[in-house]
C-alpha cells in the first residue's frame, strides 16, 4: 500500500494489506495519494521494518518467536482451501513447520517466511475467492498473554476491540481469545478482516516471577509492536497514563512526534497513531520533512 524511508535513522517501513481484487488498485506507494489512502484505510495492515544493511548478513538477523519465554507466536493468513493452497506454496520452494494433516491439529498449517517467522494456514468460514478475493488475507497477529483477564481488559476497555469468541483447552492446557475491532453496538466481526489472538498458557497468571519476551529485547529483537488508529493520541495516552499503564515513548518524545508507544500488561509495544495523520502534501506528520 504503501513505503516511508528515514533516512537518518537508516530504516525503511513497508505497508501490506489484503485487498479485493475487484476494489479499485491502491495508489503508488510513495505517492502522496498512498499516504493519504494507508492513513485513512479502514482494515489492518502488516507493516514491515527494513533496518538497512540487514540483507548484506549472512544468516538469520530477527529472532522469529516461539523459544522458551517468548509472547510473539505468529500471523495467520486464511484461504479457501488449506491442502491446496499449502500444495502451490510448496512448489513455489516455501517451506513448513506443520503441514495439514501433521501433528494433533488437522486441517491447519504453519508455513516459514523468508524471516523465519510462522505463518499459519487456515480455512476460511465462507468462501471469499470466488467473489473477488485474493488467494490468501491476512487473518490474526497472535500473542501469548500472561493473565488474560488483564489483557483482554487493556485491549477492550482502553483500545477499543471486542472479545468475539474464546476457546478452552483444558487438557492441553490453554486458553485462546479471539479480538476485533467491530462495528459500535456489534459483537460479530467481518469474517475478512483480521483478528488479534491471544493465547493463553494456564497457569502463568500464578507465577510472580514470569514473564513473556515480547520482541524487543536486545537478542530476541523481531515483532516490533501491533498498532492502533486513534482521532486523538494525546487524549488516548493520558486516558491510558490515568488508568495506570506506562509509555514506552510519549507524544511528544524524541524525533518522531505526534505518535506514542504504550505498553500493554505484558510488556508487548502498543503504538498510537492519529488516524487520517498527514498533512496537505500527504507526508504523515511524524515523518522527516523535506
Amino acid at each position: 500500500m504503501d513505503n516511508m524511508d528515514f533516512p537518518s535513522m537508516k530504516f525503511s517501513l513497508y505497508f501490506l494489506a489484503s485487498v479485493p481484487k475487484g476494489e479499485a488498485n491502491p495508489p503508488k506507494p510513495g505517492t502522496k495519494e498512498a499516504r493519504k489512502y494507508l492513513w485513512s484505510y479502514p482494515g489492518t495492515t502488516l507493516e514491515l521494518t527494513h533496518n538497512w544493511g540487514t540483507e548484506k548478513e549472512e544468516g538469520q538477523v530477527y529472532h522469529a518467536g516461539n523459544g522458551k519465554g517468548d509472547g510473539f507466536g505468529h500471523i495467520a493468513f486464511a484461504c479457501d482451501d488449506v491442502y491446496k493452497s499449502c500444495e502451490e506454496l510448496e512448489k513455489q520452494g516455501v517451506s513448513f513447520k506443520k503441514k495439514p494433516d501433521e501433528g494433533r491439529m488437522k486441517g491447519l498449517a504453519f508455513a516459514y517466511d523468508p524471516d523465519g517467522y510462522w505463518v499459519e494456514i487456515v480455512k476460511r468460514p465462507i468462501a471469499l475467492e470466488e467473489k473477488g478475493f485474493a488467494a490468501f488475507t491476512l487473518k490474526q497477529t497472535m500473542l501469548r498473554v500472561k493473565d488474560p483477564k488483564k489483557s483482554v481488559e487493556f485491549y477492550t476497555k482502553y483500545m477499543g476491540m471486542t472479545c468475539i469468541s474464546e476457546k478452552h483447552f483444558e487438557k492441553a492446557k490453554f486458553s485462546l481469545f479471539f479480538l476485533a475491532c467491530v462495528k459500535a453496538g456489534s459483537t460479530e466481526c467481518d469474517p475478512k478482516l483480521p483478528v488479534l489472538e491471544l493465547t493463553h498458557n494456564h497457569g502463568t497468571e500464578k507465577d510472580p516471577e514470569f514473564k513473556h519476551n515480547t520482541g524487543n529485547e536486545e537478542g530476541k529483537k523481531g515483532f516490533g509492536h501491533v498498532g492502533f488508529l486513534v482521532d486523538d493520541v494525546y487524549a488516548k495516552c493520558k486516558e491510558l497514563e490515568a488508568a495506570g499503564y506506562s509509555m514506552k515513548k510519549a507524544p511528544d518524545a524524541g524525533s518522531m512526534k505526534g505518535l506514542a508507544f504504550a505498553l500493554d500488561p505484558d510488556g508487548y509495544w502498543v503504538e498510537i497513531i492519529k488516524r487520517g495523520g498527514y498533512d496537505e502534501s500527504g507526508t504523515p506528520y511524524f515523518m522527516e520533512k523535506k
